[in-house]
C-alpha cells in the first residue's frame, strides 16, 4: 500500500535528498501542475526548489494552454477534473501539438480514467494517499526524458536545414551513396559521369557536415531519407517510390517529399 501523504513534511520521508539525479539538476526546469485539487503544491515546491525546478501552479485547462512554454525541460502533472475540461481531454490535445510527459493525480481511483491516459501515454498515473518519493522520482524522469527529447528535435532540426541546403541532384546523389552504391554504380542510376558523381557526393558530405560515410547513413536514417535496393528506391517503411525499368537508360531520380 502506498504510504500517506502529508503536507506538512518538508523532506520526502526515508529517502537521502542526495540520491536525486543531478541531470535533474537544470537552470529553466519546470514542473507544471494544473488543478483545483492538487494539494500537493506546497511541498512540491519546497522540494523541488532543492533540485532547481520549478513548480508552476495553475487552476484551469486554458490557464496551462495560454501560458508560456518552458525554454528548458518540463513535465505536467494533471489532476483529473478540471474546471472547463477533463484532465483526459487537456492531454488529448497536448499530444496533438507537443510530447510534453504527463504524470496524473487524482484524489479518486478512477480505473477507466487511469487505464485511458496511460494508454494515451502518460508517464505515471497516482491517486491519493500517494508515494511522495515516488511521485518526485516520476517527475525527475519526465524532466530528463523531456530534456532528451526537446534535444532530439533540435539535433533533427539541424539535419533537416543542413538537407534543405542540398540542390535538387545532390538530393538524388545522397540515397544512393548511403544505399551502398560505388561512385560508378550511382552514377551509372543517374545517367551522370563518375566524376561528375564524384564531385556531387563531396558536395553533400560537406554541406551535411559529415565527416564519414557511417555517419551520413545515420543522417540519412533519422532524416528518413528514401534507399536505393534492387533498383529500387524505397521508403524507411519500405514503399516502393521510384522503380528503373531500363537501367541502361539516362534518367533522373526524383524523391517524393524531398523537394
Amino acid at each position: 500500500m502506498q504510504a500517506a501523504f502529508s503536507p506538512v513534511h518538508p523532506k520526502v520521508p526515508g529517502r537521502n535528498q542526495s540520491s536525486f539525479s543531478d541531470r535533474t539538476k537544470r537552470k529553466g526546469a519546470v514542473a507544471y501542475l494544473v488543478g483545483n485539487n492538487l494539494c500537493c503544491r506546497e511541498t512540491l515546491s519546497t522540494l523541488l526548489a532543492e533540485l532547481e525546478v520549478e513548480v508552476v501552479g495553475l487552476s484551469s485547462a486554458r490557464e496551462y494552454l495560454e501560458h508560456p512554454g518552458a525554454d528548458d525541460s518540463a513535465c505536467l502533472i494533471l489532476d483529473l477534473p478540471l474546471p472547463d475540461m477533463s484532465g483526459i481531454e487537456l492531454q488529448r490535445q497536448i499530444a496533438a501539438t507537443t510530447q510534453l510527459p504527463i504524470i496524473f493525480v487524482s484524489g479518486a481511483c478512477d480505473v477507466p480514467s487511469s487505464v485511458q491516459a496511460m494508454k494515451a501515454g502518460a508517464l505515471d498515473f497516482f491517486t491519493h494517499p500517494f508515494d511522495l518519493p515516488a511521485l518526485i522520482v516520476a517527475i525527475q524522469t519526465a524532466l530528463v526524458q523531456d530534456r532528451k527529447q526537446r534535444q532530439r528535435r533540435a539535433e533533427l532540426a539541424k539535419l533537416r536545414e543542413r538537407f534543405s541546403l542540398l540542390t535538387p541532384r545532390e538530393r538524388e546523389v545522397l540515397p544512393l551513396v548511403v544505399s551502398g552504391l560505388l561512385n560508378k554504380q550511382a552514377a551509372s542510376v543517374l545517367g551522370i559521369s563518375e566524376v561528375t558523381l564524384q564531385i556531387h557526393r563531396s558536395q553533400v558530405m560537406r554541406k551535411m557536415q559529415a565527416e564519414s560515410l557511417a555517419e551520413l547513413v545515420r543522417m540519412a536514417v533519422r532524416l528518413r531519407i528514401p534507399y536505393w535496393r534492387d533498383g529500387k528506391v524505397r521508403s524507411c517503411t519500405g514503399s516502393t517510390i521510384s522503380l528503373f525499368t531500363d537501367q541502361s537508360e539516362s534518367r533522373s531520380l526524383t524523391l517524393s517529399g524531398l523537394r
